[in-house]
């Protein structure tokens, strides 16, 4: 451009010349008039300088983390915008950061946005005995242990979940304020050695549905050598009736701690039997909601993992146990 321009030549012939825009090409003229050969190194740096010291991150990953009711704020949780004004004005420590400056530096620092979970801890006196025995029954006597439970109440209303669709074509389910068909529990049955679960969807709770499943158990054994059941510890559970019942029927209850829901084995299926025959519904009546959790129990069945590797499994679940003390 400087030799073109030495030529002669008007700025309009050296951009065409050099393919660049005029307002280049007059640029750098002026700055050559300016301070001479030393506007051919501009020394240009690599962007501009950091507003934020090591410190600074610091203090921001450590806010981001804080619960806001902890620092005076009257809300729950912190988003982008709400964080990014606090830093500006918190006491004793001005930082100026934009929203996607404050984004990108969360996600450098590991710091994502993520759902709470909760925890329950058990209150029970006789937790570790009664966990204890549950084990024990898993362990030594898995073709005779069955797991019992119930969930509910669904009702019979549409029900959202996810599946596959093509991008911003979810599909949609209609949705209602009116539910008069009532509620129904499904009351499951699994059985540990085999992998099997069966159940019943029944109207309400009590000690006569209950009994009604711990008989599907005793049949499931005919022999009348013992069986073992676990089961929470609900008031429909360890009446008198179902304790005699047990005692003559050579069945053993191991009930759950309280608050300990996660040590019966049948809560880790009810959650695939919600997912595949609840979520994405919406069943017009009782009937078509009783024969959809049937037909998945009917497939669910007949593809059982092999009894190999459900003992493999539990050895090695005995294993991590034995190893780390934890249950």
């Amino acid at each position: 451009m400087l030799l073109a321009s030495a030529g002669g030549n008007r700025v309009p012939v050296i951009a065409q010349l050099v393919q660049a825009d005029e307002d280049t090409v007059r640029d750098v003229i002026h700055r050559f008039n300016e301070i001479g050969l030393a506007c051919l190194d501009p020394r240009w740096a690599g962007g501009r300088p950091r507003l934020l010291s090591p410190d600074d991150g610091d203090f921001v990953v450590q806010t981001a983390t804080t619960h806001p009711v902890t620092l005076g704020q009257p809300f729950t949780r912190w988003s982008i915008r709400k964080l990014a004004a606090y830093l500006r004005k918190v006491h004793g420590r001005v930082i100026r950061i934009g929203r996607e400056a404050l984004r990108c530096l969360l996600a450098r620092r590991g710091v994502t946005f993520q759902r709470t979970k909760t925890w329950k801890e058990s209150t029970d006196p006789e937790r570790d005995a009664k966990l204890d025995r549950i084990e024990h029954v898993l362990e030594r006597f898995p073709d005779r242990t069955f797991a019992f439970d119930e969930f509910g109440p669904p009702g019979i209303r549409p029900t959202g979940g996810s599946g596959w669709a093509e991008r911003g074509r979810p599909d949609r389910l209609p949705a209602t304020c009116h539910r008069t068909h009532g509620v129904t529990y499904f009351h499951g049955c699994y059985s540990v050695g085999d992998d099997s679960l069966w159940g019943v969807n029944r109207r309400r709770k009590g000690t006569a549905n209950t009994l009604a499943a711990l008989r599907s158990i005793r049949a499931a054994r005919p022999d009348g050598a013992p069986v073992y059941v676990i089961l929470d510890n609900l008031s429909a559970r360890n009446g008198k009736k179902i304790r005699r019942w047990a005692h003559n029927n050579n069945v053993h209850l191991c009930f759950t701690p309280t608050n300990a829901s996660w040590a019966n084995p049948i809560e880790a299926h009810f959650g695939p039997l919600r997912q595949f025959t609840l979520a994405n519904s919406n069943h017009p009546s009782h009937t078509v909601h009783t024969r959809a959790p049937h037909a998945y129990l009917h497939w669910r069945n007949a593809n059982a993992r092999h009894p190999d590797v459900l003992a493999a499994q539990r050895r090695e679940r005995t294993r991590i146990r034995s190893e780390k003390g934890l249950r």
